[in-house]
């Protein structure tokens, strides 16, 4: 692995960026038989779902931006709230201070996942998508029953785990082998989830919610103590919302709304256009972006919250008078106190894009590794954890109540570039996505880097990002020295990780769309499993 040298790929017709490459020949190979990007993309994200377990499956949230050949962007959320019976009280009695992150009663909050994938097939067929919905889950459905291989990812994680996961109902039937963690290499099937996708091929999507699949999911979640209820599901719709958007001095951006993050990585790249920083990788970009993560993170963590419960509205944090006064607080030579608390979180980012300029951005998530571990029997089904990131305090920004979606860290973006390109993009990590996205954008669409090596050069996390619970600032070994100096000595609290490129840093791709006859650039990143196809 190296960020020098780290080439993107080109393309004419279509490209599909994922950090597996069982999701990137899922959606290359619907791209090839005539599908578009958001055929490709759906294709990917099932096929992910199975092949990277420990990150995204079938329980969890997804977020969804897509570009229409026109220019316009439309946002889906797909965001589950918490069950009727996921009330403060029912913590409390139990003699909870917090809601837990492992087990039944961390699997409070419905999975939304599946009904974003339906919008987005409604989507797929507005734009002349003919794939039928059994072909764009065969590749997932196929991995699921003839198995697939463990990643070092996976394997790494689930040993490190395995102690607050392998008691949970239906974790270690699922997961493990022979009560062991896996081993990277090792074979594991999925019978009850390539079942499950065989029915919704044929059933629909709105099966997982209101039909035979829903009905199984709602039993064993109730035989494992979980407070969702089969009215939850039924209930369930996902939306369409009005994205983020900034029209900054250089770039045109668009984000995910709250409950996501999106606000969080469009500030700091607003707010980092107005701070001079004329050179990239030194002091003054590194710096600089970490300073405006602060600013942005602080406004964050008083505003996000369930888009039906906002007190602010979070276009006025993306004004430039508030920008500029944003910027007027970052010192350009000294780091601002720090830390806060942090958010954790485990995701995939995809993309797609075809030749029509149909683009899409993409991100779901079971929220921790493995999420609640929480593994239904009868459909395989790994519920998420997200509504452990609720609050039992009832004055809290997120509190915990019926119907209440819980905040996110997911937040896929696009950009538009003066000359024509458009780019999109993202990452998953937690804390580091905001602080990800603006390092690979400043990187590429502000100081000319190729995309590949935008993306591959060594890499930076202020805060908690997954897989580690400190709340420094985290630096890949392969920086420079002599800035990590610069850093220290302006007050920043630095940790230099062994690996020069870790894991930690979170997986980030981008898919750019050429302006004229061009084509498309894709990438993702090497500390992942995947990378970039197209046809």
């Amino acid at each position: 692995m190296a960020g020098q040298g780290h080439e993107s790929v080109r393309a004419g017709r279509g490209m599909v960026a994922a950090p597996h490459w069982a999701a990137v020949e899922a959606g290359r190979t619907v791209l090839e038989e005539g599908g578009n990007a958001v055929e490709a993309a759906l294709a990917a994200a099932a096929a992910i779902a199975v092949a990277y377990p420990h990150m995204t499956q079938f329980g969890g949230d997804g977020f969804w931006l897509i570009r229409e050949p026109s220019g316009r962007i439309r946002y889906i959320e797909a965001a589950g709230y918490a069950g009727a019976k996921a009330t403060r009280a029912l913590y409390r009695d139990a003699g909870y201070d917090a809601i837990p992150a492992r087990g039944p009663l961390a699997a409070l909050t419905v999975p939304g996942q599946i009904g974003g994938w339906q919008l987005a097939l409604d989507s797929a067929k507005a734009h002349g998508g003919k794939m039928p919905l059994r072909r764009l889950l065969e590749a997932a459905k196929d991995h699921a029953r003839a198995g697939v291989t463990v990643s070092a990812s996976q394997a790494g994680l689930t040993a490190e785990k395995l102690d607050e996961l392998k008691d949970v109902p239906g974790f270690a039937a699922m997961f493990l082998k022979d009560g062991k963690a896996p081993h990277a290499g090792d074979v594991l099937r999925f019978e009850r989830v390539a079942d499950m996708l065989e029915h919704l091929g044929a059933a629909g999507l709105d099966d997982f919610y209101r039909g035979d699949i829903g009905r199984e999911i709602a039993a064993d979640l109730e035989r494992a103590g979980s407070p969702i209820t089969r009215a939850d599901l039924e209930a369930f719709r996902a939306v369409e919302r009005a994205p983020l958007h900034l029209k900054g001095q250089h770039l045109e951006l668009w984000g995910s709304p709250p409950p996501t993050q999106g606000l969080a990585t469009l500030m700091i790249l607003g707010i980092f256009e107005r701070l001079g920083v004329t050179e990239p990788e030194g002091f003054a970009h590194v710096h600089g972006l970490i300073e405006a993560t602060k600013r942005a993170f602080l406004v964050r963590d008083k505003v996000v919250t369930d888009h039906g419960r906002l007190a602010h509205d979070p276009a006025e944090f993306l004004t430039p008078a508030r920008l500029a006064r944003e910027a007027a607080a970052i010192d350009p030579k000294r780091a601002a106190p720090w830390p806060h608390r942090a958010a954790p979180g485990d995701t995939i980012w995809l993309g797609a894009a075809d030749s029509s300029g149909l683009m899409v951005s993409y991100i779901q998530s079971i929220y921790w590794e493995f999420g609640s571990g929480l593994a239904l029997p009868a459909t395989g089904v790994l519920m998420q954890n997200r509504g452990s990131s609720f609050s039992l305090d009832p004055e809290a920004v997120n509190p915990l109540e019926p119907g209440r979606r819980p905040f996110h860290t997911l937040n896929p973006c696009f950009a538009a570039l003066p000359d024509g390109r458009v780019v999109s993009f993202g990452c998953m990590g937690g804390e580091g996505q905001p602080q990800t996205n603006a390092a690979v954008l400043s990187r590429y669409a502000l100081f000319g880097a190729p995309l590949g090596e935008a993306v591959a050069r060594p890499r930076w996390v202020l805060g908690r990002t997954w897989g580690s619970p400190s709340v420094s600032l985290k630096l890949e070994g392969a920086l420079d020295s002599t800035l990590v100096e610069q850093l220290a000595r302006a007050g920043h609290e630095v940790e230099v990780l062994d690996a020069p490129y870790a894991g930690t840093m979170g997986h980030a791709g981008a898919i750019v769309l050429h302006p004229g006859k061009a084509g498309l650039e894709g990438t993702h990143d090497p500390r992942a499993d995947g990378g970039a196809a197209g046809i």
